[in-house]
């Protein structure tokens, strides 16, 4: 019989409601069927597209035994991550205290009053690589519970006082824009993995945030190898197997420093970070074939990511028929069987896609490119022209042969958040690459979230099948109030600024930290054992990273100095971590490069069209990192400071320099709105 969780909406959950476990969403019934019965809560936290969370399942979840004792001894709680971020954050914490790592399946043990004793991740059924099996875990945590159940008790209040009590560091006394030199030295010398691309050692995760701040070092400095180092690292993930060649999407990490075999899963947030990124290193570097990948990203978020609402989905699994990456590798049979129902030379192409009769991973392959592309059409006697036109055949054909298989698993709930940080990142290439269709799609995405993940005036976290749940996070507020930043700065329609200073009002009423900074939670939700405040650019990018940028945004379109101090004091916060372990704080660092640039909003207000659009594109060539570029016709009336008063001279477009409200000449010709915005340094970089 299914259990409690056939009535959830998470799509994670409902994988699990047949298990012969007695599950219990998270919620005050768990917790007071728990004091009822005296019993400990064994809490699994996971995610639909997560392997090992699948594994997991499998092997303890669905067995009877198995659950028999987990039902007999414990209230168990099932837990979707993505759905509570911070109900994870915060026993992810506690884990990491405790074990010295994390990872999910994060499985960790409560009271009843909900402080953790015991924690850890995937226990195997059997024991296996020094690790103890779960029915050993379960058994130990019980005895425990019942023969020493003071000692469990007061270490539990032990852990719920540290947790509660950890601050994350001291804030500096005074911004430092300097830091990020440092910073660039400590990645460029310790981290990046100048042979294979990359920074850090297997496992390897993309870190577009990394990426993105070293391409805005270089365009506010000219320095050389921060450039070199990004451009190779997104030539290394392009050319590996964590890019689906045919689909254009990009799995979540690769487990080899190579960057060939990935944990096959699709995660929004990667794709919503990588499309920028790629577009903006294309564009820096002329490189045409990164310029390729970003517009594959977008095909992929337009296409298999796209929801039934217009919304994003979330996520696409690992595995399908139970196996890890079943969908997107290739038998080397089946591989040659479909090129050869096309009219190619056959053995060009395993060539290129790094195929053998062996396989390169388990006995079969997972395509990538060995070689670059420009060498492999050379060494084929291939001009780019002939060999783009043909792999664009062989790409077309295998992937509708591919999508003949059974598919994996989607995730399809829409995660407000998320899905802002796709609007984010397709507004950004949409503009970096001249894509007005890319830029439409980020409207209605936009418009969908400010009307459906709104519930009685407040906005929510999450949407599926129709149903708006959970209380909205400062994540939430602060990725759909940047997004709304920039389609104003696109579009120039003001109603995006407004909807974004009333999310930033409303994070500043329900988030604020009086220390500084915001916290993940609002004061009126749900208590935890402590309350989570996140400055990390991890996985995705820091809450409070992203609100700083936000009020820094609003400062320079409405001058008024709270914002500005509101950011600054979130920086102080960030300083340290960013200074410390750059790797970790991407995104505060590209806010450091904004804050060394200084301040600058361009303005251009006229008709579209030839003169304005001149105008448009040399402020967009020219602006630097933190540089707010509007363009918007002479109708704009009042409602955007920035703007206020600001109009066409003479009848034509017209373009104003501000830095902080304050402006230069108007200028109406290109050469002249370049000559305000060209630094003293431009044209002498350093290597």
């Amino acid at each position: 019989m299914p259990n409690r969780l056939a009535a959830a909406t998470s799509p994670y959950l409902q994988q699990h409601a047949d298990n012969p476990v007695d599950w219990y969403p998270w919620g005050e019934e768990a917790f007071a069927e728990a004091r009822r019965r005296g019993v400990p809560i064994f809490l699994s936290v996971g995610y639909s597209s997560c392997h090992w969370c699948h594994v997991m399942a499998h092997e303890s979840f669905e067995d009877p035994d198995i659950a028999a004792e987990l039902n007999a001894g414990f209230v168990n709680v099932k837990v979707d991550r993505e759905e509570r971020p911070d109900v994870d954050a915060v026993y992810m914490r506690a884990v990491q205290a405790m074990t010295g790592r994390g990872g999910w399946p994060m499985s960790v043990f409560l009271t009843p009053g909900g402080a953790p004793f015991f924690s850890g991740t995937y226990w195997p059924k059997e024991p296996m690589h020094g690790m103890p099996d779960f029915p050993q875990v379960i058994t130990a945590v019980q005895e425990a519970w019942q023969e020493r159940r003071d000692e469990v008790l007061g270490s539990a209040e032990r852990i719920a006082t540290a947790l509660a009590e950890q601050r994350d560091g001291e804030a500096a006394d005074q911004l430092d824009p300097g830091i990020v030199d440092g910073a660039v030295q400590l990645v460029l010398e310790r981290a990046w993995d100048r042979e294979l691309g990359g920074f850090g050692r297997a496992p390897k995760f993309p870190q577009a945030m990394t990426i993105a701040w070293l391409v805005d070092h270089h365009t506010r400095t000219g320095h050389a190898t921060a450039l070199e180092a990004a451009v190779h690292s997104l030539d290394a993930m392009a050319r590996g197997g964590i890019r689906d060649l045919l689909g254009g999407g990009f799995s979540r990490y690769s487990t080899d420093a190579r960057w060939l075999v990935p944990h096959f899963e699709q995660m929004l947030y990667d794709n919503a970070l990588l499309l920028p990124v790629y577009a903006a290193a294309g564009r820096t570097s002329e490189r045409e074939d990164l310029i390729a990948v970003a517009t594959g990203v977008a095909e992929w978020l337009l296409g298999p990511a796209r929801g039934a609402e217009g919304t994003f989905v979330s996520a696409y699994d690992a595995d399908s028929e139970g196996v890890e990456g079943r969908f997107y590798v290739w038998p080397y049979d089946e591989l040659v069987a479909a090129l050869e129902e096309l009219d190619v030379e056959v053995a060009r192409w395993t060539r290129f896609l790094g195929a053998s009769p062996g396989g390169n991973w388990e006995g079969v392959n997972v395509l990538h490119e060995p070689v670059p592309r420009a060498r492999f059409a050379a060494e084929e006697g291939l001009g780019e022209a002939a060999f783009a036109a043909e792999w664009e055949r062989v790409r077309s054909h295998l992937y509708r042969r591919r999508a003949e298989r059974v598919p994996p698993g989607v995730d399809h709930k829409a995660l407000t958040d998320w899905n802002a940080l796709a609007v984010r990142g397709l507004v950004q290439a949409g503009v970096a690459l001249e894509r007005a269709d890319w830029i439409t799609v980020a409207v209605e995405v936009a418009e969908q979230l400010h009307t459906t993940h709104v519930l009685e005036g407040r906005l929510h976290h999450v949407r599926t099948d129709g149903v708006t749940a959970v209380p909205a996070f400062l994540d939430d507020h602060a990725l759909l109030a940047l997004a709304d930043l920039e389609l104003f700065q696109a579009t120039g329609a003001p109603v995006w600024f407004e909807r974004a200073l009333e999310l930033a009002e409303e994070a500043e009423a329900r988030f604020a930290d009086p220390e500084g900074g915001w916290f993940q939670t609002a004061a009126d939700a749900q208590a935890l054992v402590s309350r989570p405040k996140d400055l990390l650019d991890n996985a995705q990018p820091s809450g409070n990273a992203v609100q700083a940028e936000v009020c820094r945004t609003l400062a320079g379109l409405t001058g008024d100095p709270v914002w500005q101090r509101r950011a600054e004091a979130a920086l102080r916060i960030l300083q340290p971590m960013a200074a410390q372990a750059p790797t970790g704080a991407g995104w505060s660092l590209r806010l450091f490069e904004a804050l060394a640039a200084g301040p600058c909003e361009v303005a251009v207000i006229g008709p579209a069209g030839g003169a304005r659009d001149a105008l448009l594109a040399t402020a967009r060539a020219h602006a630097g990192p933190g540089t707010l570029v509007v363009a918007t016709g002479e109708d704009h009336g009042d409602r955007v400071p920035l703007l206020a008063g600001r109009g066409a001279r003479d009848g034509r477009p017209t373009a104003y320099v501000c830095r902080q409200l304050a402006c230069e000449q108007p200028v109406v010709e290109p050469a002249d709105l370049a000559a305000q915005l060209r630094t003293p340094g431009d044209g002498d970089p350093p290597g």
